[in-house]
């Protein structure tokens, strides 16, 4: 597949419960949605959108604090939820217009969140893509989240407040990426990653999210269990074989096979390629896109 060049893109701001959020736009035809997982900015999937937007109205948005997002406010904002990630994915998607059934594409933890969304809104959803996606099974979450997310909140406030994130956020972004793909190195644009892994709101948002990572699992668990995902949705779960026959590996994919056994869905293992897929195989996450769209 040979990816053509990317239409005009339109990006945009939408205030969602308060909170602005980057949003881009682009392509046309059917509606399918890109977010990605902790720690990540809508850049993350410039190499995938060119094959897509011929074929689908691509949407990506940056969560709260990632990318150019705004960041929640610092009190008297809930903990993460699943619920709330779900409500968050249907408001974008209303703010903008688009309100019929689209494909979720969700990489890491964003799996989590966009199988939620399709649970939660079966109405919504035309079909389901799990790029590499979280895999908790009987997730047991650590008690008081609430202190934990306060606590989260706090250590972000004090690295930024001795310029942790300005001094060491991108080095870090990068030392991550390249561990996360098979080529070693981030092919994301480093003037971005400098404007939005400098900033003390991209810390806390990892740290929160971090922190309530386990309780959105379990929480998905129960979602399971009492909101079934609607018939016959086509689901595929892509998953990164890096090609090295070791157990970590092997475990991985043995984990990403199960995940698939549970949601009836299609399983793809894609080789070469470490955690961040879309780096190292832009062109097999568009055609599980297209496939399951």
């Amino acid at each position: 597949m040979t990816a053509p060049a990317a239409p005009r893109t339109r990006a945009r701001f939408l205030r969602v419960d308060g909170v602005p959020l980057h949003v881009r736009v682009e392509g046309g035809g059917p509606v399918c949605l890109l977010t990605g997982g902790l720690g990540s900015s809508w850049f993350d999937w410039d190499l995938v959108v060119p094959f897509l937007t011929p074929y689908r109205t691509v949407v990506r948005f940056d969560r709260p604090g990632y990318g150019l997002s705004a960041p929640e406010p610092a009190a008297g904002r809930p903990v993460p939820t699943l619920a709330g990630e779900a409500e968050r994915i249907r408001a974008v998607l209303d703010g903008l217009g688009l309100a019929g059934p689209c494909t979720a594409v969700g990489h890491s933890l964003a799996a989590f969140h966009v199988e939620a969304f399709a649970r939660v809104h079966p109405d919504r959803a035309a079909g389901l893509v799990l790029v590499d996606g979280s895999v908790e099974p009987a997730a047991r979450p650590y008690p008081a989240p609430a202190a934990r997310d306060l606590a989260a909140r706090a250590l972000a406030g004090a690295a930024t407040a001795v310029a942790v994130p300005y001094l060491f956020g991108p080095a870090a972004r990068r030392a991550v990426a390249r561990l996360c793909t098979v080529r070693r190195e981030d092919l994301a644009p480093p003037p971005l990653v400098r404007r939005c892994y400098r900033t003390g709101r991209s810390l806390r948002a990892l740290l929160r999210e971090n922190t309530s990572y386990l309780d959105m699992a379990a929480e998905l668990d129960v979602l399971r269990a009492a909101r079934p995902l609607p018939e016959g949705l086509p689901v595929t779960v892509l998953a990164a074989d890096d090609g090295c026959r070791t157990r970590r590996t092997e475990a991985w994919l043995a984990g990403q096979r199960e995940l698939a056994a549970l949601l009836g869905a299609d399983y793809r293992p894609t080789a070469p390629a470490g955690h961040l897929v879309m780096f190292d195989r832009p062109d097999a996450v568009a055609s599980a896109v297209l496939d399951t769209g």
